[in-house]
């Protein structure tokens, strides 16, 4: 007897915990959809706090010419090298157009030409359409890189030399960047400028090289052997920078790229924007690899400071770093 009403009293005390603790799991589990549905309701409102609403229309609204880029690649009489970077960046998956800026003596092969085409039109049976153009001139000028292109169907020009390689996610990566901040330059290869402390006057400067950059952390311009600027700049540096510097650079054969960087930051006052990416040198010859190059550029900083009435080159420490790619940024 005593022990049947021990038994009742026992399932009793079980069924009553039991309840309770379903209870409480009901409790909990209502409680944390309440807070799960409070958070989503924030973040969809966040996006309109921000002005981040209709992001996809956004996108839309750019027009054809933002939705891609051009490359206007530079090259000398190095025919393997011209064919291994098109065969590279015309797999790129936004690229537009390449123009390859020819400036020798006679015009491009047939032989060239055929597998110029050919090569981007294998790499590119995606759906993409690529277009492939030489453009010609009579000069042999380094400003020939620079001058203007009529027919450009984007914005955005990518500026590369034929000895160059960056992986197409590192570029894709930087055309982001460059959208983000379409006046200003972005590019890979980041330079400096210093006052000379040697000389007693605050105009006269040096030019600082790589290893200039990775002590300091600092930057005042990109290269044009790697970079991403706007197109209007192509008309900017062919019609309204002075003649006086454009001669000086075809009689000097070098620092043009420095000229593009005194421009851009001359109509933004904005400092270049620097993207990390792996750089892969295919070339082992260039202007950079003759003696006395850093002296030389020195020169050409002092000279443009002369020409503009100014130094517009701006100082920055800022890096632009794909965190995707890396574990610790």
């Amino acid at each position: 007897m005593r022990g049947s009403l021990w038994n009742r009293r026992t399932v009793q005390r079980l069924r009553q915990a039991l309840i309770s603790t379903v209870g409480s799991m009901k409790i909990k589990l209502l409680l944390c959809c309440c807070i799960g549905f409070t958070l989503i309701a924030l973040a969809s409102r966040a996006s309109d706090f921000m002005g981040w609403t209709n992001h996809t229309a956004a996108l839309e609204r750019f027009s054809d010419s933002r939705k891609g880029y051009s490359i206007v690649m530079n090259t000398w009489k190095r025919y393997d090298l011209l064919k291994q970077s098109i065969s590279h960046y015309s797999r790129c998956p936004r690229l537009d157009s390449i123009h390859i800026v020819w400036s020798e003596p006679s015009p491009p092969s047939d032989s060239l030409r055929k597998f110029l085409y050919h090569i981007v039109q294998l790499n590119t049976r995606d759906g993409r359409q690529v277009e492939l153009k030489f453009d010609i001139n009579t000069e042999d000028s380094l400003n020939n890189r620079f001058k203007e292109i009529k027919d450009l169907r984007t914005d955005a020009i990518f500026s590369i030399d034929d000895d160059v390689i960056f992986p197409c996610p590192s570029v894709e990566f930087a055309f982001d960047v460059w959208q983000s901040a379409s006046d200003t330059m972005v590019g890979f290869v980041p330079r400096m400028h210093w006052v000379d402390p040697t000389k007693g006057d605050k105009n006269r400067y040096i030019y600082g090289g790589w290893w200039s950059v990775w002590w300091t952390g600092s930057y005042s311009m990109v290269l044009s052997k790697a970079a991403f600027f706007h197109k209007k700049y192509l008309s900017l540096y062919t019609n309204e920078m002075p003649a006086s510097i454009r001669e000086f650079i075809t009689k000097n054969r070098n620092c043009e790229d420095i000229a593009m960087s005194f421009l851009v930051a001359n109509a933004t006052g904005a400092p270049p924007i620097w993207v990390k990416g792996k750089i892969f040198e295919i070339g082992s010859t260039g202007i950079s690899s003759l003696g006395g190059h850093s002296e030389k550029r020195t020169h050409c900083i002092d000279r443009f400071v002369a020409e503009f009435g100014r130094m517009p080159l701006v100082p920055t420490s800022v890096k632009a770093v794909d965190s995707r790619n890396i574990w610790f940024w």
